[in-house]
């Protein structure tokens, strides 16, 4: 939601963009998806990538949601009666006893529909079928309203741009990619969610004062440390470290052997992803190299998958499509051929949520994934962010090695210097 509009179709033409139809709180795809998300035991606004995880591992089929949302291709409406994202948390779930307790986005008519909240991370049944069931909600009523109102533009253009907190959906955004067919190019900003306003905002005014927008090339737009900065901080910190002469090949060395590198390089990311430099690294042929992460630092639900980095000299072999994925915002379906050989970044489903690397967009992390390549025969990496579960991503120096020390990860790479802890 952004004021009150909450789901919005339009179509750019002659450098000004036209509307077409929207819809109006309290009916927003995002908020019912969030209300369930919350049912599910996870945050609200934070866990939605959670409820996609969890989705995979259930069947659609056995829970019934029909009844959340009635919907067809003109329009959709939410029913409050079962979720309401407006305002305060309206709900109050009760404790035992009687007594009232924190208050809910989901009516505890769900409970009666669906049987208690989930609480924990052990209990599975029927909480990953209400996943499946409500992530393919959100497919169907998504594609549907899509094809109504943009098909005929999107048939002409060749093109679809989509962005809002749903946006991040990237199992759904697969599904678009898959409905337009291979000449579409779906766009999906690295910062789709409330995030990307600020650019948005910056856009609009420099357009309207005569600008000419050019394509975002990259998302590596926060701040930057030279080496020198960089070794300060390690001396002024009294820490032991190696000046590497490549640390490209120290670090493609370690990941080749089953080491984890957490990797700490250039201009931070802008967005929600790392793009191979504020990252954690593992190899993704190495048999339970996410369960050491989770083990060193992630601590994630076991559902939740890890994601590959991958040379866009491969990438068509291995994701079977040309659709460019600059910034990990779509999932595609993993060649039976690479399954075996990565089976580290691919989820229950068969697929995996990329992002392809060009020597243009990240000179030194190509470099690294071509030597890791030539070590290993496999030009992918496991990729994470940079921080400890619950925390932002690392941004300085200073962050990166506060975080190393909190964690019982065992080398950084943080420059051209290469901090290891003793085995």
């Amino acid at each position: 939601v952004g004021e009150y509009c909450t789901t919005w179709f339009g179509y750019g033409q002659g450098g000004e963009i036209h509307r077409l139809k929207e819809f109006y709180a309290p009916d927003s795809l995002g908020g019912c998806y969030g209300a369930i998300t919350e049912y599910l035991g996870f945050e609200m606004l934070d866990g939605e990538f959670k409820v996609m995880g969890m989705a995979p591992y259930g069947d659609p089929t056995k829970i019934d949601v029909s009844s959340l949302i009635q919907w067809d291709a003109n329009g959709f409406h939410v029913n409050t009666r079962l979720v309401n994202c407006i305002g305060t948390r309206r709900y109050k779930r009760p404790l035992k006893g009687g007594s009232e307790g924190v208050g809910t986005y989901f009516s505890p008519k769900l409970i009666e529909m669906w049987g208690p909240a989930r609480e924990g991370d052990e209990i599975d049944d029927p909480y990953v079928h209400i996943a499946a069931a409500i992530q393919r909600q959100l497919e169907q009523v998504l594609l549907a309203l899509t094809k109504n109102f943009l098909g005929e533009h999107i048939a002409r253009t060749k093109r679809l741009c989509y962005a809002g907190g749903v946006a991040l959906n990237v199992k759904a955004n697969q599904r678009l990619i898959q409905a337009f067919g291979p000449e579409v190019e779906l766009y999906v900003h690295p910062a789709a969610s409330d995030a990307g306003t600020a650019l948005g905002a910056a856009t609009y005014a420099a357009h309207q004062l005569g600008d000419t927008i050019q394509p975002l090339p990259h998302a590596y737009l926060g701040p930057e440390y030279s080496p020198a900065e960089i070794e300060a901080v390690l001396k002024q910190r009294n820490i032991r470290y190696e000046r590497c002469a490549s640390i490209t090949d120290t670090a493609s060395e370690l990941l080749a052997k089953g080491e984890v590198v957490a990797w700490f390089q250039g201009r931070m990311e802008w967005g929600p992803r790392a793009l191979g430099n504020r990252s954690i690294l593992g190899n993704p042929a190495s048999r339970g190299v996410a369960d050491l992460i989770n083990a060193q630092i992630k601590y994630r639900e076991r559902w939740r998958p890890f994601c590959p980095s991958m040379l866009d000299t491969i990438a068509p072999e291995v994701l079977q499509t040309r659709h460019p994925s600059p910034y990990m915002t779509f999932t595609f379906d993993v060649a039976d051929a690479w399954k075996p050989r990565i089976p580290e970044v691919v989820h229950e489903d068969g697929t995996a949520r990329p992002q392809i690397v060009t020597a243009q967009s990240n000179p030194r992390y190509f470099e690294l994934l071509q030597k890791f390549e030539a070590k290993t025969g496999i030009g992918v990496l496991l990729n994470t962010s940079l921080n400890r579960r619950g925390e932002p991503m690392v941004c300085s120096p200073d962050d990166a090695l506060n975080m190393f020390y909190g964690s019982d990860l065992r080398n950084l790479a943080v420059g051209d210097f290469l901090v290891r802890k003793p085995a």
